[in-house]
């Protein structure tokens, strides 16, 4: 926990737990002096003003403080929640534990289940750091939070209370985010581009080799793409790609299968567990999706609409193969598509050989 809130929150936690304490014991005021009184109104005024969004847990886990910045970033009143363990509402619509909680119980070991990230916990005494996203079920919006808890101990060792504090980093979350986004998506289509679909082929080769099963790719060529862009101007051209992109994102639906732009008005299509009947199957999909979009391409040489070119490949990872030479396949495939007339899906005599179903 940033060490300047730490200060000012081990007093007034403290402070709220033993009054909370006397009054469930004795029913009344706690018994202080003057001048401990005005501390204590001091550091509970403190922790309630911080600008930092800030809860306590005494050792019962129920609430004894939740301070201004917390009912503003949650939108749950502080009336709502003292005295009670229902904390976890502010910040989940299904009951869980909260990082307080993991401290309060002595888990750092359910770290990993209920937080995005976290940092190594070590011992839940010295506190705990974890980030997560929140579904905020009152302000109805979702929020990552970067949270810490850290245990507040009496001069004995006993374990008081434990301080949550709260800071939303959605804002930084979603600019990580995007920037990931881009070394990994194509700017223009939105699709996977070449390094995801490097990085995803030799894997799932890899995955395929070790389980024995087939995998399949599929390469997409636009057809007379460059008439294309000559005809209507490279804005249409962009356009025309994006229209391409999305049939590949609706037709590729498997979770584990990757659409990708390969370069220029060529896609690609990774399918692992798939023998080449499947990937035709898919391919089959991908080319009735373009005749029912219906582009215009007055400028074809194949037809007036825009039409594509498929060259699919799937055989068996081994040993004595390697994960470009079922890339080469699908481009001999392709190749044999376009010198046979185009708009169509080929799978060449020599790849039918490699084809293990």
């Amino acid at each position: 926990m940033p060490l300047p809130c730490m200060i000012g929150i081990k007093g007034a936690a403290r402070t709220a737990t033993e009054a909370a304490g006397h009054e469930r014991h004795t029913g009344g005021a706690v018994p202080t002096s003057r001048n401990t009184e005005s501390a204590h109104v001091f550091a509970v005024r403190l922790m309630q003003h911080l600008v930092v969004p800030t809860f306590v847990l005494n050792a019962e886990r129920r609430v004894i403080i939740w301070n201004k910045a917390c009912e503003r970033l949650t939108g749950v009143p502080a009336h709502e929640v003292i005295g009670t363990s229902e904390h976890w509402r502010a910040f989940y619509d299904q009951e869980r534990h909260c990082l307080a909680d993991l401290v309060l119980l002595d888990r750092p070991d359910s770290m990993d289940e209920l937080y995005v990230t976290h940092a190594e916990p070590g011992d839940s005494t010295q506190g705990l750091r974890a980030e997560n996203w929140c579904v905020m079920p009152q302000v109805k919006k979702r929020l990552y939070l970067a949270v810490d808890a850290g245990p507040i101990f009496d001069e004995d060792g006993t374990l008081l209370a434990v301080v949550e504090t709260l800071r939303d980093q959605t804002e930084q979350k979603l600019a990580q985010m995007a920037l990931q986004s881009l070394a990994v998506k194509d700017g223009l289509t939105g699709l996977a581009n070449r390094r995801s679909f490097d990085e995803k082929l030799e894997a799932e080769w890899l995955h395929n080799q070790r389980e024995g099963t087939s995998m399949a790719v599929l390469l997409v060529d636009v057809d007379h793409f460059k008439l294309y862009n000559d005809t209507y101007g490279h804005q249409k051209g962009d356009a025309c790609l994006k229209s391409v992109a999305a049939v590949l994102d609706q037709q590729v639906f498997r979770p584990s299968d990757l659409a990708a732009r390969y370069g220029g008005e060529e896609f690609a299509v990774i399918m692992p567990n798939t023998a080449l009947e499947g990937a035709l199957h898919v391919a089959d999909r991908i080319m009735e999706a373009i005749r029912e979009l219906n582009l215009p391409h007055g400028a074809s040489l194949t037809a007036e609409r825009v039409t594509l070119s498929i060259g699919a490949a799937a055989f068996t990872p081994s040993d004595e193969r390697r994960a470009e030479d079922l890339v080469a396949a699908a481009d001999a495939a392709l190749y044999r598509a376009k010198h046979q007339g185009r708009n169509r899906v080929v799978c060449t005599d020599r790849l039918a050989e490699l084809v293990e179903a």
